[in-house]
């Protein structure tokens, strides 16, 4: 299990304009080769939208993408047609595919914390689309069958205790409060990449919010 701290990452983002971002892989002018990607997750970037900041219509390619809101409402809208208002509890997807262009903004008034996480697909091209899956439980993974990747959801009291996948390949992040993993305690912001997982458990040590992609080889 590699433990990467919230204050490793990579800072980003524009904060004149109201975008503060924090980047967990390579990213940008941040390139380090040694953490490129874990398995299909090539990015997972906590974004930070002051009210009527946001981003321009901007291109993507060849990439799962997929969107937990963790405060505040976020407007998506992209060039299949599709315009919505993400909010917590929800999973968004767009899926690229041979390309795609959106936009995402805080139009409230209120400040919009999210996490967006980027996973390379088995295969490239297509055509692009869009999902939104409201008030997603923690019993209900969310398959992404193109990159080969499953989204669990955890949400935990102190003391409870949730099963890690058994899986090849396994990345946690922990978006609100503190839990213990395989002998270390990993608060917000705070991820474990984990190969060959098998019989792990994460314990709430407070309230707590994670999220766990399940990978195959």
């Amino acid at each position: 299990m590699d433990v990467r701290r919230a204050a490793e990452r990579y800072p980003g983002g524009d904060p004149g304009t109201g975008i503060d971002t924090r980047h967990a892989f390579s990213f940008g002018p941040h390139y380090d080769p040694e953490n490129l990607r874990f398995c299909a997750v090539i990015a997972c970037n906590e974004e930070r939208l002051a009210p009527g900041a946001g981003f321009d219509e901007h291109p993507h390619s060849h990439t799962e993408i997929v969107t937990w809101v963790v405060e505040g409402e976020l407007t998506h809208r992209d060039s299949t047609g599709h315009e919505t208002r993400v909010r917590p509890g929800d999973v968004q997807h767009l899926s690229a595919a041979a390309g795609v262009r959106h936009v995402e903004r805080n139009d409230g008034s209120t400040p919009l914390t999210f996490l967006q996480m980027w996973l390379a697909p088995l295969t490239p091209g297509g055509d692009p689309s869009y999902a939104i899956v409201p008030g997603i439980a923690d019993s209900t993974p969310y398959a992404v069958p193109a990159a080969g990747a499953m989204l669990h959801v955890r949400r935990l009291a102190p003391g409870e205790r949730t099963a890690v996948p058994d899986a090849a390949h396994v990345y946690v992040h922990v978006v609100r409060g503190d839990v213990r993993l395989a002998g270390e305690t990993l608060g917000p912001g705070d991820s474990a990449r984990i190969t060959a997982a098998e019989g792990l458990e994460a314990v709430g040590v407070t309230s707590a919010e994670l999220l766990l992609w399940e990978m195959a080889p």
